[in-house]
């Protein structure tokens, strides 16, 4: 979906592919076939971003067979598809039935991660529009947090370092500008927006930016006003945005909003869960099923907040519900008067990690879901003075 900004600017509005999980050429494929169309063709468009995502089997394959790279980018616009940006985050096995800790592996610190990311790159290239010259890449940020020293620091700047070479003559090449943006996380050595600032200066790049994720900015409970305004401060670039909504208990002390928060636990997906005390400190654990515990370390002084990324259209039932509110004052800023990104991307992949009553039980059932994201995302974005185009 494409917007007009008031600046004459066009923003890019998608989905991410991660929702479908596939490690194949073939499994990519059948997404757009079963899953990109249908959600297109419910919200009655000619054209329909989508933030695609390529494991690392579906990404070699493309890369070593030009033939089907042409036959993918054949495929997108035959359905009615366009890709801007690439979910560069995940490497493989986001479809396992447990992801936890692997979807930080490899990291960059680990040559992998450079060399998977170099093809993303190139592969993007030659997905863009005809009309479109740039395009962004969101990649985890550095790495988890344990093991990770001065020493990792230096070999991860390096590589991204490395990356921005490689995409100054990519762009030399192709005439396309790619892009990739860092997206703090809670766990990891970046884990807020400032805690991104030095790390960007180190690297030094304009190539290479900031993934605001606003489930994560919310889990941290990050103020938006004070988090771009140092963002802009530091001349740090935001390539890329992604539009989610964590889980918020405002009353955690109370039994039955523990027994909430706990049916939201589960095996597949890392769900790191924070709090902020009176005295301003961050306190959180790893995974939501060790704070809901009776013994489990969070103070419940004051709201909690999980890295459950729930249904944009759709919060929990009381008395849970989401950080939606921080979605919508992020996204004033990140699209205000001088935009900070024109590459939006709903995230919400974990439909099916839902407690069972609340996920889509068929493959329409999921498409409207997305759809309905899309459509307040829209509206989000109209009521902000943007238009939307064909």
């Amino acid at each position: 979906m494409r917007f007009r900004h008031p600046d004459g600017s066009t923003v890019h509005l998608a989905y991410c592919t991660n929702v479908h999980p596939a490690e194949t050429l073939d499994g990519v494929v059948a997404q757009l076939r079963d899953h990109c169309e249908p959600v297109r063709r419910r919200l009655g468009r000619d054209r329909l971003g989508i933030g695609l995502w390529l494991a690392k089997d579906a990404a070699r394959a493309l890369v070593t067979d030009p033939a089907a790279l042409r036959g993918l980018r054949a495929e997108l616009d035959r359905r009615g598809l366009e890709v801007v940006t690439l979910n560069g985050f995940p490497y493989e096995g986001f479809g396992a039935e447990e992801v936890k800790y692997r979807v930080y592996r490899p990291d960059w610190t680990d040559p992998e991660r450079l060399a998977h990311t170099t093809d993303l790159a190139r592969l993007l290239a030659a997905l863009l529009p005809d009309d479109v010259t740039e395009g962004t890449i969101s990649t985890l940020p550095l790495a988890w947090r344990t093991g990770f020293d001065t020493a990792a620091a230096d070999t991860a700047h390096r590589a991204l370092g490395t990356l921005a070479e490689r995409l100054d003559a990519l762009e030399e090449l192709t005439g396309k500008a790619i892009r990739i943006a860092l997206e703090p996380e809670p766990g990891c050595t970046v884990e807020t927006t400032a805690d991104a600032i030095a790390p960007l200066a180190a690297i030094g790049s304009p190539r290479i930016g900031l993934c605001v994720d606003t489930c994560h900015l919310a889990t941290s409970f990050e103020d938006p006003a004070t988090a771009f305004a140092a963002i802009t401060a530091a001349g740090i670039t935001v390539p890329k945005a992604q539009l989610s909504a964590a889980l918020h208990a405002e009353s955690p002390h109370l039994p039955g909003v523990r027994e909430a928060l706990a049916a939201f636990a589960e095996p597949r997906f890392l769900h790191q869960t924070r709090t902020r005390t009176p005295d301003g400190l961050l306190h959180g654990t790893d995974d939501l099923d060790e704070a809901v515990r009776p013994d489990g370390p969070l103070p419940a002084t004051g709201p909690w907040r999980s890295h459950f990324h729930v249904p944009l259209h759709s919060p929990p039932a009381p008395p849970l519900t989401s950080t939606l509110p921080v979605l919508r004052e992020a996204l004033g800023h990140l699209v205000g008067a001088e935009p900070l990104t024109r590459h939006l991307e709903v995230e919400t992949y974990t439909w099916q990690a839902l407690p069972p009553e609340l996920r889509p039980r068929s493959r329409a059932q999921l498409a409207e879901g997305i759809a309905a994201e899309l459509v307040l995302a829209r509206d989000l974005l109209t009521d902000l003075g943007l238009k939307e185009l064909p």
